[in-house]
């Protein structure tokens, strides 16, 4: 494990969690990054602002860590097309499990949701089952 890195992942989980309960608290609303893309795409008129403002904070955050830091993203040597189906499988399961890792992760479990236990239990064993298949069966590196 050569880029375990515990003190930026403790920093990077407190301020998960500190805007997260400032949202739910100040907004009444939830974080979950599937739930807010998708109220965007059907956007009802008082729910667009915010919620296009979390999507252009969460993509100028982006582009500011590539400006300051640009060795923190990773590449990958898979095409651009198996990105993107990868991409639309992710988005048809959150859909499928009525959320995603922010919302059942973050949030749910914060709240003890006994269905986003489960649903986080779910995303972490079939992404361990996935790493295992790559790595052992097909002989990939993720």
């Amino acid at each position: 494990m050569h880029n375990f890195t515990p003190l930026s992942a403790l920093l990077g989980g407190l301020l998960i969690g500190l805007a997260t309960s400032l949202m739910l608290l100040f907004a009444g609303k939830i974080a979950g990054i599937s739930g807010i893309v998708g109220g965007f795409l059907r956007p009802a008129r008082e729910d667009s602002t915010w919620r296009g403002a979390f999507l252009g904070g969460l993509l100028l955050g982006g582009v500011a860590l590539r400006l300051a830091c640009p060795t923190a993203f990773g590449s990958t040597a898979a095409p651009l097309t198996a990105v993107a189906i990868a991409g639309l499988l992710v988005g048809y399961g959150t859909r499928l499990g009525n959320g995603c890792t922010s919302g059942h992760g973050i949030c749910g479990n914060s709240r003890p949701s006994l269905r986003s236990i489960v649903a986080t239990v779910t995303f972490m064993a079939t992404g361990a089952l996935t790493v295992f298949v790559v790595r052992r069966l097909f002989g990939g590196a993720s």
